[in-house]
């Protein structure tokens, strides 16, 4: 499964800049509001070190780490449900996402244009909130009239999806984001709808490259908010982004320590993504290849199996595991198994962050 992440935020906060250089596109970022039109999609291979350990210890001919896809849209505005910059229709883009980033711009520069004329993160994120609330209430309205037409037949289906509907509407109507709608959707009429507020959602808040590694007042004021919300931040500079993505190996390292920063931003990001969505990454490897793989925490052996195959899941027989310590320590699938460090486990069996993994199955 690739992690999907929606980039959203006012204009000029930095979002298409980091963009351009998580997914190395290479396009350059304008200096002046609504400059990205069509939706920019970009897939981002998760750096993992263990994947790379992995492929080196099996000699593995091939490496394939596992992918996180960003949609960067058009800014948003006050307004936008209206008509104003360039509209919402836009939103449609991120309808499929599984988690929004909302990149907020936590910078002072006066070549930088803001679209509200100062730098304010709490107003800026109140206004996006806003126009992705009306975007959802504009779909519930259009799903409620199609239920109050089929609840007139008494339907029992249909009355229960109109009282829901009714419900769900009246809370997106008083501002609030879905995900805090203290009613209960059906499944399937939750994934028709499949409302942008009830995505879970994270802040990039973005910092000019001296207010590294740990923000400044304005990030305070993001990470207050995100608190309250039970969402994540994370401290990125998009300029330092993108001249990271123009450096390799040692340089990379030396510009980053000189920052006080362990990973890039990128990184930290794609760890707050999967955190927040509670993703888990499991391993096959081999001489042919070394893989990594995503799964949601909880998933089961013959669940994780279906993410290489769906016939490994219907003919599932059992899974040869070595957590991914033990094949480092050891050094090799063999070794592994004549230490006694490589379990046979069942169709119960949950996958756990960073197993190393081989499936017998039946055809």
């Amino acid at each position: 499964m690739a992690l999907k992440v929606g980039l959203v935020g006012l204009p000029n906060v930095g979002k298409s800049t980091l963009f351009n250089a998580v997914s190395q596109a290479g396009a350059d970022a304008a200096n002046f509001p609504f400059c990205t039109i069509d939706p920019n999609i970009g897939v981002v291979a998760v750096p993992d070190e263990r994947l790379d350990r992995l492929a080196s210890l099996a000699r593995s001919a091939k490496v394939v780490p596992t992918a996180i896809e960003f949609v960067d849209i058009a800014g948003l505005v006050a307004g936008a449900s209206q008509g104003e910059g360039l509209g919402n229709q836009f939103l449609a883009h991120i309808r499929e996402v599984d988690a929004v980033c909302n990149v907020v711009r936590c910078f002072d520069d006066d070549d930088v244009v803001h679209v509200d004329g100062s730098v304010d993160p709490a107003r800026d994120i109140a206004v996006i909130t806003t126009e992705l609330v009306l975007k959802d209430l504009e779909t519930v309205d259009k799903r409620l009239e199609r239920a109050q037409r089929a609840a007139k037949s008494a339907d029992k289906d249909a009355l229960r999806a109109r009282a829901q509907l009714t419900a769900l509407h009246d809370h997106l109507d008083g501002g609030d984001p879905a995900r805090s709608f203290p009613g209960e959707l059906d499944a399937e009429l939750a994934r028709e709808l499949s409302l942008l507020t009830a995505k879970p959602v994270l802040y990039a808040a973005n910092v000019a490259e001296d207010d590294l590694p740990d923000g400044n007042a304005h990030v305070a004021v993001v990470r207050a908010i995100a608190a309250a919300e039970g969402a994540e931040v994370v401290v990125i500079s998009a300029q330092v982004e993108a001249e990271l993505a123009e450096l390799d190996g040692e340089e990379r390292t030396e510009y980053l320590d000189s920052l006080g920063l362990e990973r890039s931003g990128l990184e930290r990001l794609i760890e707050r993504a999967y955190r927040l969505l509670g993703l888990r990454t499991f391993f096959t490897a081999g001489p042919k290849e070394s893989r990594a793989w995503t799964v949601p925490t909880g998933a089961t052996a013959p669940r994780a199996a279906r993410e290489i195959h769906t016939d490994f899941e219907r003919g599932f027989i059992k899974a040869e595991v070595i957590a991914y310590p033990d094949y480092d320590t050891l050094g090799s699938e063999a070794a592994a198994r004549e230490a006694g460090k490589l379990r046979i486990e069942g169709k119960e069996y949950v996958v756990a962050d960073g197993d190393v993994i081989h499936f017998r199955f039946n055809v």
